[in-house]
């Protein structure tokens, strides 16, 4: 069943079935609905493609993550579709995994189909290479391109981002304020947020008069039992510390992990801050203190952006937007 069929059981040009379908005005009632009527009684379904040609937008939105497991991310995606729904918009999703090659041919993939923008969730699509961010740079030349916590000053790229330097700060700050010196420092990446979060993290030493020990910060892998095996390491060769930082809950759960095996006591012995207060953080005994970097206030805020956008509105290119610090059972101000 198609068009043509539509158009002659309707006794209407096949233009005039195409200008019900893209919702033009120039169309008396009576036929709009006569053209409804036999599109119902045939069962036909327009082509989403094909309309997207008439009216010059496929009403479609693509959303790259990195990891769709993870909570964080899992949780933007929910937050974004929800809000591209309300406004009329579907969306497809790509999970991109960290390679740079696998990045760019999803978002070439994306643009293939025509999506109206692309919703890049996370901030590991930007390189720390300039020359690695020409592909975002010059589609932005053709569609919107919105960023959720990620940042790259271009055309037509419009970035909504969490503080995390001021919310680090904020964090170690407390710590230092009860008395902590050695405050142990765990990231995992160099993205644009992680960098972030370990300035406001050496920002918060410097207004103590602390200088930034090397030997206090630690890459690490995104997961638990490589952040617990770490610390383990690093006391057994005699490291002193008397609280853990971490840029992301998985982090903190290792350090609760060490703190139990080294059967030390939380928050007394060892205070532990975890960040993104997801569900991981109220998982464990003692739950733990985190940062909740408000990832529904920054998905709504993108969408309502990228509707301003297309509505040719005056938006701004840059949203930020405030964590807050989630008090629980392993810290002790």
């Amino acid at each position: 069943m198609n068009i043509y069929d539509v158009s002659e059981r309707a006794g209407v040009s096949i233009a005039t079935v195409s200008r019900v379908l893209n919702g033009n005005p120039n169309v008396s009632e009576k036929t709009r609905l006569r053209v409804l009527e036999v599109m119902n009684e045939l069962g036909y379904t327009p082509n989403v493609f094909a309309r997207g040609l008439g009216l010059n937008t496929m009403k479609t939105i693509g959303i790259m993550c990195s990891d769709s497991s993870d909570s964080y991310l899992a949780n933007a995606i929910y937050f974004l579709e929800r809000e591209l729904r309300a406004n009329g918009y579907d969306s497809i999703l790509c999970c991109t995994g960290t390679s740079l090659d696998t990045k760019r041919q999803y978002f070439e993939l994306l643009l293939s189909k025509r999506v109206d923008a692309v919703i890049l969730a996370g901030s590991k699509f930007i390189e720390m290479k300039d020359k690695d961010n020409a592909y975002i740079i010059h589609a932005a030349k053709e569609l919107p391109i919105m960023l959720v916590n990620g940042y790259l000053d271009a055309p037509g790229i419009y970035s909504t981002v969490c503080d995390d330097r001021a919310a680090m700060f904020q964090a170690a700050e407390k710590l230092l304020q009860s008395g902590r010196r050695n405050i142990l420092y765990l990231y995992t990446s160099h993205s644009y947020s992680g960098m972030n979060k370990l300035q406001g993290y050496q920002d918060a030493l410097s207004a103590f008069g602390l200088s930034v020990r090397k030997e206090l910060i630690y890459q690490c892998a995104k997961n638990l039992h490589a952040a617990k095996e770490l610390l383990l390491s690093l006391s057994e060769s005699g490291l002193k510390f008397d609280a853990v930082m971490t840029s992301d809950d998985s982090l903190a759960v290792g350090a609760v992990k060490y703190a139990h095996a080294r059967q030390l006591s939380i928050p007394d012995q060892l205070s532990i801050i975890g960040y993104n207060n997801s569900i991981l953080s109220y998982c464990t005994d003692p739950e733990i203190s985190s940062i909740d970097t408000k990832v529904e206030a920054l998905c709504t805020a993108t969408v309502n952006t990228l509707m301003g956008v297309f509505g040719k509105g005056n938006v701004p290119v840059k949203t930020t937007i405030a964590a807050d610090f989630i008090q629980k059972q392993t810290t002790n101000f």
